[in-house]
């Protein structure tokens, strides 16, 4: 088995994890907090992966660019960008509505690879997508684009878009350090975290200082949203290091099963019939990609 199924299969379960500690976390705490949730203590964590990469091996150390400076502080860009208008999404619809709608990130990732990425994908890899965009959309419980508000989709869809921004230039980040995919992967989480950690930090520090005392008063909570965070962040950034972004997160769009148990198992949130069917359609899409 390709070694980046695994790690997308990593990926999307604790992204599923994260999405939903976000969801609690989201009830008490301002956007920007939740946000920085997600990385304020994922810093450490891949730090310490980082060096037990090279005490387990004898890695060289990278050189990097101007091009990797660029790829990482874009990507962390996109990346704050992209969950605060997850977060956003939760309190204008249901949890899975909300993750279904910024999953739209596969097919956003792959007509933008295609475009300006140099990314090939195989017609068969094209049907897979695709079917995996179906899917995301029966999943997200409506009928037909007029049933979804145009501030819902432009949320959802501003927020699959700057996900996608953010695996095509970590994967593009990975790509210039030439090195082994794995300590390719861990160099970009670490300085993505790390500045991603800073710049939430002292926005909130100059702004809004009561948001972090609620994250200070909720740490069971922030540290498992960081460490599944990172965890995912973790198989995200090695499977794209090794496969191109739409194959990872079409594979990826098995988070949304993952959510959709969560949503009814622990949230207690109702779902649609249509559920089954976008999951069979989420099952195709993934076994297409896989074969692709």
């Amino acid at each position: 088995m390709s070694l980046w199924i695994p790690f997308t299969l990593l990926a999307a379960f604790m992204q599923a994890m994260r999405n939903a500690l976000q969801k609690q976390l989201s009830k008490d705490v301002p956007v920007m907090g939740v946000t920085l949730a997600r990385f304020i203590y994922a810093g450490p964590l891949a730090l310490l992966y980082l060096l037990g990469l090279y005490q387990w091996q004898d890695y060289a150390i990278p050189q990097f660019s101007l091009w990797f400076v660029f790829y990482v502080l874009a990507a962390s860009a996109m990346q704050i960008l992209a969950t605060a208008l997850m977060v956003v999404l939760f309190r204008l619809k249901n949890y899975a509505i909300g993750v279904g709608l910024a999953k739209s990130e596969a097919i956003l990732a792959a007509i933008v690879g295609v475009m300006f990425f140099g990314t090939y994908i195989s017609p068969l890899g094209w049907v897979g997508v695709f079917i995996g965009g179906i899917a995301v959309f029966l999943l997200t419980g409506a009928t037909s684009i007029q049933s979804l508000s145009v501030k819902t989709l432009a949320l959802g869809l501003g927020s699959g878009l700057a996900f996608a921004l953010t695996s095509l230039w970590v994967r593009e980040a990975s790509l210039t350090l030439g090195l082994p995919f794995l300590p390719a992967a861990a160099w970009v989480l670490f300085f993505v975290i790390t500045t991603q950690t800073i710049v939430l930090l002292v926005y909130l520090a100059l702004n809004d200082k009561t948001t972090l005392v609620k994250l200070w008063q909720r740490p069971q909570l922030t540290l498992a949203t960081s460490f599944t965070s990172c965890l995912g962040s973790l198989g995200w950034f090695t499977a794209m290091s090794l496969q191109a972004v739409a194959y990872v997160k079409t594979l990826g769009q098995v988070e949304v099963l993952f959510t959709l148990l969560i949503s009814v198992l622990v949230l207690k949130e109702k779902l649609k019939r249509q559920d089954l069917l976008g999951l069979t359609l989420i099952v195709l899409a993934a076994v297409l990609v896989m074969w692709a």
